[in-house]
């Protein structure tokens, strides 16, 4: 909710007054990562331009409120997701494949965090790199509320809302993915040393954004980041159309060719694999994913070769949720009746009791790099999602869906 008038006067007032102090500072650089920090609730490194906005109390609140929210979904998710990968994944690919994916970098890392290649993509536009420094009066304050809102429904449910977002990332002073890819980075404990925007031809040959990428030229982003131990990883998001005719006319597909085997992950994907139309990037994954990580809403399971793949079923299928009529399968289901548990949700059906989760492996003799990419465990004789570790973590209460039905107004959801 939005803070009270006499505290948004307060605000405003404290940005009227640093703003004066700001251009006395132009020729101090703000990096992406004293950015990232900011828009993330964090304090920027010690020098920084931006250091003096963090005492406005737009920013305080700011902070305080992402801590308590990235605070909960660590404990209900995302650590529970990182046990889960230690336990079941044995040695993934360097690259990962997230189509469908929006923003989400912190389900990509959650998963597949020793990778060092990740390629997300959607339709969502990439925008600019936002310089906090050249927003108007009042224009910090409003553009960390957009971004509180944009993150509602990830940071409650898993997954973005494609309608909602839709419009959250075309308005405001912060506008477009990369302000969420920041936040994101810097909420999993990266640093960014690097952001470039790209642009894909069509023969996938990438180009930075002030080339001649061509007219029907795929735009995104390319950022460098380093985690705690160091090893310097690359984030790649691309504003591209995964349905046939959209990767019939960019390279977004033979860019990831130059980078596969790889993994992939797929959750709250619309059901848009299940369609004609969207064929082709199917078809892409099943060749050149030694893994695959999905819920229901991704590959129907009779697209997948039997004598290709080995499936482990996690979690429980309950079929999908009223917005996806027609989309049950009667296969999947009797797949998941020797399913192993999972102590967290994920997806549309985002409560932990009521989530499922397939791990599909490649054979070995089916595809390079596949033998390595066998689980860490044999699901069927531990319990997935068990770390061996002497010590649970906490379980904290499930999110309340207050108003979650309404936000269902289409089947447009992400």
């Amino acid at each position: 909710m939005r803070m009270s008038q006499a505290l948004k006067a307060a605000a405003v007032a404290t940005f009227m007054l640093l703003a004066v102090v700001l251009p006395a500072r132009a020729a101090d650089a703000v990096t992406p990562d004293d950015t990232a920090r900011f828009l993330a609730g964090m304090p920027p490194s010690t020098g920084s331009p931006l250091t003096a906005l963090t005492g406005a109390p737009a920013w305080q609140h700011h902070a305080r409120f992402f801590d308590a929210a990235f605070g909960q979904l660590e404990q209900r998710q995302l650590s529970k997701i990182r046990a889960w990968a230690d336990t079941n994944l044995a040695a993934p690919r360097p690259t990962m494949f997230y189509m469908f994916s929006g923003p989400d970098f912190l389900y990509a890392n959650a998963f597949y965090s020793k990778a060092t290649t990740y390629v997300l993509s959607a339709l969502e536009p990439v925008g600019s790199v936002p310089d906090l420094t050249r927003l108007p009066p009042g224009g910090i304050e409003s553009g960390l509320y957009d971004v509180e809102r944009s993150l509602g429904s990830i940071l409650s449910f898993s997954f973005f809302i494609t309608k909602q977002m839709k419009t959250d990332l075309r308005a405001g002073e912060l506008s477009g993915t990369l302000p969420i890819l920041y936040v994101f980075l810097a909420r999993s404990g990266k640093t960014i040393r690097d952001v470039s925007l790209v642009a894909l031809d069509e023969r996938g040959e990438a180009y930075f954004a002030n080339e001649n990428a061509g007219r029907n030229a795929t735009r995104g982003v390319r950022i460098v980041f380093a985690g705690s131990d160091g090893v310097e990883r690359t984030l790649f998001y691309f504003s591209t159309d995964l349905s046939n005719s959209g990767v019939k006319n960019s390279g977004f597909l033979k860019f990831c060719q130059t980078l596969a085997p790889g993994n992939s992950l797929i959750k709250s994907a619309s059901y848009l694999l299940h369609a004609g139309n969207f064929s082709t990037v199917r078809e892409f994954l099943l060749a050149n994913s030694s893994t695959i990580i999905q819920d229901d809403s991704g590959i129907p399971l009779d697209s997948y070769n039997p004598n290709k793949w080995r499936f482990f079923p996690f979690g429980r299928y309950a079929g999908p949720i009223d917005e996806f009529p027609g989309k049950y399968q009667p296969a999947y289901a009797e797949l998941f009746r020797r399913s192993q548990p999972m102590d967290f949700g994920i997806g549309y059906r985002w409560r932990s009791y009521e989530s499922n989760l397939l791990l599909a492996v490649r054979l070995p003799s089916e595809g390079p790099g596949s033998a390595d990419a066998m689980p860490a465990t044999e699901p069927s004789r531990q319990a997935p999602g068990r770390p061996k570790r002497p010590a649970r973590r906490q379980v904290v209460d499930e999110p309340r869906s207050t108003g979650f039905s309404s936000w269902f107004s289409t089947p447009s959801l992400r």
